[in-house]
């Protein structure tokens, strides 16, 4: 088989018309012709860090989408259903992916649970990351969010850095806002890359000691106008990746949009590219080609190098998408889960108090970082409830794992003024999450989820929506297209009843996630990210 095109040799920096042969799966050769060719070929995009879980679809059914988009590979930390699962958890990622053509490479999720402050489902010890670093099927050790623990020598996180060390394997960092000696001694021990840089300064800083910086464009963490400007020098050492990219995204597009992005800003298409396409190969070693004679025929045409919309996708030479269409089928696979929480009533959610001043989150658009505010409390009856007026909404962490009693805390800017939203996607551990104006509408969408065993939902007076997410509580048993509009449905449902947050499930999942900065909430308590304790919403 053979396909002519305009061939974009990323390598060595040409563009000629020419054709590709393949036999066998693989480039056997490749031709200059004079004919004319309208359409370019070129290598395949990479995800260089993504958690598939958040598409909120299996591997099966992400890999159909995102080969309509050209992205022929992913470098994927599977931690999230590892939270609710364990290892049993990632085997069933790497299962369920090779059943599909494009090229998942799973790690092995260094921090499970992410911290000893929040109740998860599951552990990975050392003794599991070593087994997990011994398989072939496991890449790299995926994102080391226990900086502190690097930084404090701890013994058991220095032993899984040394695991995979011993097998010649990367190692993935997550690191936001670290600097100075702290991140020198944080490469030190074997981490490379960083896809948490929030900043240009902290990207720069850590790409002059030697780290690789992804940048990042998900549905709620966006750094790629914070951290575009480093590409021109710098694209030798830089990634794009997703971290998480909700259902609804992914349906629009995926790293072709960065691409596209970059290109208008004028920035050299083969630099671009080089980020896109041929620097995760390098990095993690992967088994994908790059469009040269002997390598597996993994490559894509799209109709030009400003807009980058795929016309057809080609993995181990077979046409798996074209026009918008994958010829990737859905596959069968066995629903796992770990849900064992018990309906939770009203009086769960009240906070008993007289203070005046509380500690309250506050969300950012676009960022998963927080801020920690002061606020003055609003007191009824002896309790602290939500205060609708002044957009500071009770927030509660329901251990789904376990009956316990919820934790409550006060957020900022979600902006909702009727009604509550939840979620069972609470990274890192995966509890539900729940916010709302009232404790009797917080405490009805719990137990939707818990109904469930897991989805997401926004409800209010006189409306009910859900999105089941049976498998791990964290992802869905239907297809994309089914899972993306439902979501879509459910956003607008949030956003109608007052949040100005552009993707507020999104925002809503990583508010449990004690690891970034600074104000969080677990199903323990209210986190200070900073001091890295437990802290109170009351005021003294």
């Amino acid at each position: 088989m053979n396909v002519k095109g305009n061939i974009v040799d990323i390598l060595n920096k040409r563009i000629f018309k020419g054709e590709v042969c393949i036999e066998n799966g693989r480039i056997s050769a490749i031709k200059e012709v004079n004919h004319k060719v309208e359409n370019y070929i070129l290598p395949g995009f990479i995800d260089a860090h993504i958690h598939i879980e958040s598409s909120m679809v299996v591997p099966s059914e992400f890999a159909k989408i995102a080969l309509i988009h050209g992205t022929v590979a992913t470098v994927s930390d599977p931690h999230e259903i590892a939270n609710v699962l364990g290892v049993k958890g990632v085997d069933f990622m790497i299962k369920n992916g090779k059943k599909v053509p494009l090229k998942f490479n799973f790690g092995a999720p260094s921090c499970v649970p992410a911290t000893s402050f929040e109740s998860a489902g599951a552990v990975i010890n050392t003794d599991d990351i070593q087994k997990m670093m011994a398989n072939p099927d496991i890449k790299y050790l995926a994102e080391m969010m226990n900086y502190p623990g690097v930084l404090f020598d701890n013994e058991e996180v220095l032993q899984k850095i040394e695991y995979a060390k011993n097998n010649n394997k990367p190692i993935d960092g997550h690191a936001p806002g670290l600097r100075g000696d702290e991140v020198s001694k944080y490469i030190a021990a074997g981490i490379s890359t960083d896809h948490e840089c929030f900043t240009y300064e902290e990207a720069l800083e850590k790409l002059q000691k030697g780290m690789k910086i992804l940048i990042r464009e998900g549905s709620a963490a966006k750094n790629f106008e914070a951290l575009i400007d480093l590409l021109p020098e710098h694209y030798k050492n830089m990634m794009f990746c997703s971290d998480d990219k909700h259902p609804d995204d992914l349906l629009i597009g995926h790293i072709n949009q960065l691409c596209e992005r970059a290109v208008a800003k004028g920035i050299d298409v083969f630099k671009v590219l080089q980020v896109a396409c041929v620097n995760p190969v390098h990095h993690y070693n992967l088994e994908v080609g790059l469009l040269q004679v002997g390598d597996a025929a993994d490559f894509i045409v799209i109709n030009n190098l400003e807009k980058f919309r795929v016309l057809e996708t080609y993995i181990q030479g077979e046409l798996v998408a074209k026009n918008g269409k994958s010829f990737v089928k859905s596959v069968p696979f066995e629903i796992l889960n770990n849900f064992e929480s018990e309906k939770k009533k009203v009086t769960d959610f009240e906070f008993l108090s007289s203070t005046d001043k509380i500690r309250v989150i506050e969300a950012l658009d676009g960022e998963l970082v927080t801020n920690e505010i002061l606020a003055n409390a609003l007191v009824a009856d002896g309790k602290i409830v939500s205060n609708v007026e002044d957009d500071i909404l009770k927030m509660t962490v329901v251990n789904r794992y376990q009956n316990t009693k919820p934790s409550i805390a006060f957020i900022k800017n979600f902006g909702i003024k009727n009604g509550a939203i939840a979620s069972s996607v609470g990274h890192d551990s995966h509890n539900i999450i729940a916010i709302g104006t009232s404790d009797e509408l917080i405490c009805s969408a719990v137990n939707l989820l818990i109904q469930h065993k897991g989805g997401i939902c926004a409800l209010n007076d006189t409306i009910e929506k859900i999105v089941a997410l049976p498998v791990a509580g964290i992802m869905s048993d239907q297809s994309a297209e089914i899972i993306g509009n439902a979501y879509a449905e459910l956003d607008a449902m949030a956003k109608e009843m007052g949040s100005s947050l552009s993707a507020p499930f999104m925002t809503l999942s990583f508010m449990a996630l004690l690891v970034i900065p600074s104000l969080k909430l677990s199903d323990q308590g209210l986190f200070d990210g900073n001091s890295f304790k437990f802290t109170s919403l009351e005021l003294a």
